[in-house]
């Protein structure tokens, strides 16, 4: 007997552990099952009722140690409770009021566990609400942090920043100012409109127009004048034909070439000096379409004298391909043949090089494939819309202020010029922007589309302009091709000094705007040619002492308050020579 307790005892104990071991793992109530399943009587039994209850306890242990492994696969899930159904005997027996006969150790196993079973539906909620435990304490040490960082962010509120506006934050999105100055500008050019209107009223005539370009219907004496240059384009071609043949000599060619083109400068000229029925527009038009000739023919001139070097070195590939070069897909996806010397030399690649939109010469120019008929109508409604708008600002707006602007110039009040300086400023800087538009975008892509001309780089970011010299160096693109290729490489091969070099392009610049303005009008005052001149210690000032932010406002203030001092300089001197006073 004392053997039989002591098992007792120990099964008891074990019991005990296994509950305590699966209460750790989140098993608490299936412990109770386990505890009341292989709940051991004491006292004295057989050796068969021992055994018995053990086996009833192993059997009751397997079963929760596989409803466990269930659980911990699937989690915790409702099931439906299970009911239990008592014997037909015993129910008899307890209607009768009789009392049931004593079980024995195997029956009473047996109804525990059906007793437990019919209860299975309670533990299961318990295991689901032990289980939700479990994933709360899971989940607390998140909850926990999450809880200390939004503390932290209530006590904590500044950091270490600097302003929007100061450099040092590195913010550059000043997309709203831009905006806010785009409203402020079309808000007073607005009134200043209305201002305009109420005092003049409607200035605008197209009839008037017509008598800038022509004093008598019948007589077109600038037109006349640019179709004459056809003359200059055919013998800068047949000069180059003889020397392409070997007729003449390279020097004879030199000569007869700056023969034309002198000529090229000084004809017009001459004819709108003598001729007293040409306009100063009419005028300005002649002797834009003869400066134009001039360059393209000087560079015709040039690249047909590096491709006769080319020749006569032997040389079976161009090396200079800023002269001829010779490229498999320059011309897109076109199917065109490239031309090489002297097989460019025809009336047909002449006249191509004469409309398209550049100034250098070369044997092949880039074509695009195809010619975009919405582009091209874009590009015309575009011309026709900023040309009228162009001529109503300057009868509306710029004639008035000009005239204005005469008495305190004869006056020489200098604080009433200031302010008819200032005033003048904003429709003629407005205009010229108009005027880049409409020429430099709409029209030169408008011939460059008819044309298939490729290469459409008339313009680079100017706006930008840090110095003076990346002004003039981005804003009319095929005269800087021009001038580097034909004049300041040239320069400096030869071992002229850079800065030399540089100022002698403004030279010849200047002489070209001072005569496009002088002539046509019919005097020299040279306002034209000293501005241009004045570009050059400006540009030396803005790039030693101006930079970033500061040099693109000193480019911006010399284009907004240079212009109109030359405009009213020399409409000033108009004025006075032709009519003996201002008005």
């Amino acid at each position: 007997m004392d053997k039989d307790k002591d098992l007792r005892i120990t099964f008891k104990i074990t019991l005990l552990w296994l509950c305590s071991a699966h209460a750790a793992g989140g098993r608490a109530s299936r412990c109770c099952l386990f505890s009341s399943c292989c709940e051991v009587t004491e006292g004295p039994t057989s050796g068969g009722q021992f055994d018995q209850q053990c086996r009833a306890g192993r059997n009751c242990v397997t079963e929760a140690a596989e409803m466990s492994e269930t659980a911990e696969t699937r989690g915790p899930v409702t099931r439906r409770r299970r009911t239990t159904i008592t014997s037909t005997k015993q129910t008899k027996r307890q209607d009768a009021g009789e009392k049931a006969p004593p079980c024995s150790a195997k029956e009473k196993t047996a109804d525990k566990v059906q007793k437990h079973a019919s209860n299975n539906g309670n533990v299961e909620k318990e295991m689901g609400k032990s289980a939700q435990q479990q994933q709360q304490l899971t989940n607390s040490p998140k909850k926990q942090r999450s809880a200390v960082e939004d503390i932290n962010d209530r006590l904590r509120c500044h950091n270490l920043q600097e302003s929007l506006l100061s450099s040092a934050s590195g913010y550059s999105n000043y997309r709203g100012i831009l905006n806010w100055c785009v409203v402020m500008l079309v808000l007073s050019n607005a009134r200043l409109f209305l201002e305009n209107i109420i005092k003049y009223g409607i200035l605008v005539d197209p009839i008037q127009v017509v008598s800038l370009f022509l004093k008598d219907p019948y007589s077109w004496p600038a037109a006349c004048l640019i179709i004459v240059s056809n003359v200059f384009i055919l013998a800068a071609l047949y000069t180059e034909r003889r020397l392409a043949v070997g007729t003449i000599s390279e020097t004879t060619g030199m000569i007869l070439h700056l023969f034309n083109l002198t000529s090229l400068l000084i004809f017009p000229s001459a004819s709108i000096l003598t001729v007293t029925s040409i306009t100063p527009v009419g005028g300005v038009l002649s002797l834009g379409t003869y400066t134009v000739l001039f360059l393209k023919l000087y560079s015709y001139m040039d690249s047909n004298k590096w491709c006769r070097e080319i020749r006569h070195a032997k040389a079976k590939r161009m090396t200079r391909s800023y002269s001829c070069p010779i490229v498999a897909h320059s011309n897109g996806s076109a199917i065109n043949t490239n031309v090489s010397y002297p097989g460019n030399l025809t009336h047909r690649d002449m006249y191509y090089f004469i409309f398209a939109p550049t100034l250098c010469y070369q044997l092949n120019f880039p074509r695009s494939p195809r010619i975009r008929k919405r582009f091209l109508i874009r590009r015309l409604f575009e011309m026709l819309f900023l040309m009228q708008l162009l001529v109503g600002l300057i009868q509306q707006w710029m004639v008035p202020s000009v005239q204005n602007s005469m008495k305190p110039f004869q006056e020489m009040d200098f604080s009433r010029m200031v302010e008819r300086l200032l005033k003048l400023a904003v429709p003629n800087h407005l205009i010229w922007l108009i005027f880049f538009y409409w020429f430099f975008h709409s029209s030169l892509n408008f011939v460059a589309e008819l044309l298939q001309f490729g290469d459409r780089e008339f313009y680079r970011d100017w706006w930008n302009s840090e110095t003076v010299t990346y002004f003039w160096a981005n804003w009319n693109i095929p005269v800087h091709k021009w001038c580097l290729r034909h004049f300041y490489k040239p320069m400096l091969r030869k071992g002229v000094n850079k800065f030399l070099a540089q100022t002698a392009v403004f030279l010849a610049s200047a002489f070209f705007h001072e005569y496009l303005v002088s002539v046509p009008l019919k005097m020299f005052r040279l306002w034209a040619f000293m501005g241009m001149m004045a570009q050059v210690p400006l540009a030396w000032f803005v790039s030693r002492f101006l930079n970033g932010n500061y040099g693109n406002a000193a480019v911006w203030i010399s284009l907004i308050i240079g212009q109109p001092i030359a405009v009213l300089m020399y409409v000033h001197d108009y004025y006075v020579i032709h009519y003996g006073s201002t008005t």
